[in-house]
């Protein structure tokens, strides 16, 4: 997801100022996804440039309003309406680690999947108590839910590197 549209949707629920929007931001992604302000700020900026928002007058407090334009609602919405492809997400670090360290010399891939795996177990554990212990709203849930799922199938793909490894001799 990238910041820009995050932001063009809080902005689409009405008028928010800089800080606002990056509360809002990681209260909706349950804070997985923090944000600098200077990110925000930085967004908000090219946004105003690209006709996607208009910035209002300064408040009492120094806090400049942004507000959705109308073109900003149809990018919003076309974010909305295109699926994801896999090429749009980012490298996976763990897939690249994993095809090196089988290419590499004095390389213990085994170990390296071992402590992955040990990794990939703590934070599904700690997302699980996470969860648990939350009272969050559907979005937070829906967050959790997916790291949770995305732990589990890393655990599962690691099982799947262990088979091919050891069928390969490595």
């Amino acid at each position: 997801m990238s910041i820009r549209h995050g932001l063009l949707a809080l902005l689409s629920q009405g008028p928010r100022y800089g800080y606002q929007l990056r509360a809002e931001f990681e209260a909706s992604t349950g804070a997985t996804w923090p944000l600098n302000i200077g990110q925000v700020y930085t967004t908000l900026s090219r946004m105003e440039r690209d006709g996607l928002v208009a910035s209002g007058e300064e408040d009492e407090q120094g806090r400049v309003v942004y507000t959705v334009t109308e073109a900003g609602r149809a990018e919003m919405e076309r974010w909305f309406g295109t699926p994801v492809a896999q090429s749009d997400r980012p490298r996976d670090e763990l897939v690249i680690k994993l095809a090196m360290a089988v290419t590499a010399k004095d390389v213990d891939v085994a170990k390296v999947v071992q402590r992955q795996r040990t990794a990939t177990m703590r934070t599904l554990q700690e997302l699980t108590r996470a969860k648990r212990a939350s009272s969050a709203g559907p979005a937070q849930r829906l967050v959790l839910d997916s790291m949770i799922f995305q732990a589990e199938a890393e655990q599962r793909w690691l099982d799947h590197c262990e088979a091919v490894l050891k069928e390969a001799g490595v």
